[in-house]
C-alpha cells in the first residue's frame, strides 16, 4: 500500500507535540519556519540553554545537555535554519563544562520524570554537541579544544569499531565527520572508521533500527549516502516505504509512544528526500530546509 502523507499528517497532529507538528507543516506542507523556531523556543531557558522536556525522556525543565543535543540532532535530520535558535547557547555549553571537556548536569536534574536509562545521570559526552556545532560554524576554539581532549581519551578508533548499536553510531558521526582540528592523516583514519561502524550497524541492524541509517545519511548526497552500498540504503528505504501503521505512524525502535511523532517525521522525511513519495502529495523538495 502507497504511504499516505495525510494519514501521517493527522498521525502527527493527534500525538506530537506543538514543535512536531509545526516542523510537518514546514517540512512537508507549506508551513512557516519562523512558526517552527517559535515552538521550539517554548524549550530554550534564559541562560541560554535548552530543557522543558524536548527530549522526551528527561523532562527537567532547566538547561541540561540532553535537550540541547535533541535540539541540534532535529537540526541534523532536518536541515531547517536556526534562525535565532542558538543564540547565547555556546556560551551556557562552555560554562558547563568539566575540566576534562565533559559535560556537566544540574544536581537537581533527576528529581523530575525521567526514562530509567538516564537513572544514572544525564547526557556527559560533549562529542555530537560541539561536532553539530563545528557544522555551523558556531564553536568556539576553547570549546573545540577541550572536547578534542575529551574526545581523544574517550571516542578513539577502538571505541567507534566496537560498537554494534546503529544509533549510538551518532556520536562518532557528530563529531568526527564535521570537525578539521585534527592532523589530517588523523581525521581520515577516524572518519573512515565511523563509516565502516555505520555500514557494520546498519547490515545487522533489525528492520525496526532502519530509520536511524537516515540520522547518518539523510540525502542522497551526504558524505555517509555516498560511502555505503547502494543497496543497503535501498533495503532501508524499502522497509520504511511499508512500514507505515494503520494509525498513519512509523514505530521508534523501542515502541515508545513519545518517540513516534518524531521517527514518523524523520521516516517520511528519508522517503520524500530519496524519491519514494508522491510529488503531488507533499511541497516540492526545494522548499524544504536541505
Amino acid at each position: 500500500m502507497a504511504v499516505s502523507v495525510k494519514k501521517a499528517r493527522d498521525f502527527v497532529y493527534s500525538n506530537g507535540a506543538l514543535w512536531e507538528r509545526a516542523l510537518f507543516a514546514y517540512l512537508f506542507e507549506t508551513g512557516s519556519i519562523d512558526h517552527v523556531h517559535e515552538c521550539l523556543l517554548c524549550y530554550k531557558n534564559r541562560d541560554g540553554g535548552w530543557g522543558h522536556g524536548l527530549e522526551p525522556d528527561i523532562t527537567y525543565p532547566g538547561s541540561h545537555p540532553l535537550a540541547l543535543e535533541f535540539l541540534l540532532n532535529i537540526i541534523r535530520d532536518t536541515g531547517i535554519s536556526i534562525g535565532g535558535l542558538l543564540a547565547g547557547t555556546v556560551p551556557w555549553v562552555e560554562y558547563n563544562r568539566n575540566a576534562d571537556g565533559s559535560l556537566r548536569n544540574p544536581p537537581d536534574l533527576l528529581d523530575y520524570p525521567h526514562a530509567p536509562w538516564w537513572s544514572k545521570g544525564g547526557q556527559t559526552a560533549p562529542t555530537s554537541i560541539v561536532g553539530n556545532l563545528s557544522k555551523l560554524r558556531l564553536a568556539t576554539p576553547t570549546l573545540a579544544a577541550s572536547t578534542r581532549r575529551w574526545a581523544e581519551k574517550n571516542l578513539v578508533l577502538e571505541h567507534i569499531q566496537s560498537n554494534t548499536w546503529l544509533f549510538m553510531a551518532y556520536q562518532a558521526h557528530d563529531y568526527y565527520m564535521n570537525i578539521s582540528d585534527l592532523p589530517s592523516g588523523n581525521i581520515r583514519v577516524l572518519r573512515a572508521a565511523v563509516i565502516e561502524n555505520i555500514i557494520a550497524c546498519a547490515e545487522k541492524a533489525p528492520e525496526n533500527q532502519y530509520y536511524v541509517l537516515f540520522s547518518l545519511a539523510p540525502t542522497p548526497d551526504a558524505r555517509v549516502t555516498k560511502a555505503i552500498p547502494e543497496k543497503l540504503v535501498e533495503r532501508n528505504l524499502d522497509y520504511l516505504y511499508h512500514a507505515q501503521h494503520d494509525d498513519g505512524g512509523w514505530e521508534d525502535e523501542h515502541g515508545l509512544a513519545q518517540w513516534r511523532p518524531y521517527t514518523t517525521i524523520i521516516s517520511l522525511l528519508a522517503l520524500k528526500r530519496f524519491g519514494r513519495l508522491n510529488p503531488y502529495e507533499t511541497k516540492p523538495v526545494s522548499q524544504i530546509g536541505l
